[in-house]
This record gives C-alpha cells, sequence and structure tokens, in this order.
C-alpha cells in the first residue's frame, strides 16, 4: 500500500500521542481516519454543492420571479450565467 510521510511539530505530535492514547488507538490509525472522514467531508460538499448547482438551474426561472432585484443583466441572448 502507498505511504506517506507527514512532519508534525513537536507540539502537534504530542498532541497525537496523546489523543490516540485516549482512545485506545494508534497514531496511524488516529491519522488515517482523519483523514479518511476530511476525504468523505469535501466529497459530500462536492456532491451537496452539485445538486445545489442543478437544482438552482432547473429553477432558475422561478428564482428569477421571485428575486427580480438580484436579477444579473440580461444580454440580448438570453440570462448571463
Amino acid at each position: 500500500m502507498p505511504a506517506l510521510n507527514v512532519e508534525f511539530s513537536d507540539r502537534e505530535l504530542e498532541d497525537l500521542r496523546q489523543i490516540a492514547k485516549e482512545r485506545g488507538t494508534s497514531m496511524k490509525a488516529l491519522v488515517r481516519e482523519a483523514a479518511a472522514a476530511d476525504i468523505a467531508r469535501h466529497r459530500a460538499l462536492q456532491e451537496g454543492a452539485e445538486a445545489f448547482r442543478r437544482f438552482f438551474a432547473s429553477h432558475a426561472d422561478e428564482f428569477a420571479e421571485a428575486f427580480p432585484d438580484d436579477e444579473s443583466p440580461v444580454k440580448s441572448e438570453g440570462r448571463v450565467a
């Protein structure tokens, strides 16, 4: 399996040791779980943003009608993206 060397300050390393000890896990497992959680969060945010963009695009006319003061200037060919 690929590996990654990560540098920590002395304080960060001591904090990681303490947290791992408190949780009864290894430092390696602690850091791996933290990275996996951040990856999952990042993916969820990307998926949520894409779902919002699709929703907004499919209801753009309704939003324009409901909030006319928030509309961008309109080009002769249609709405500005």
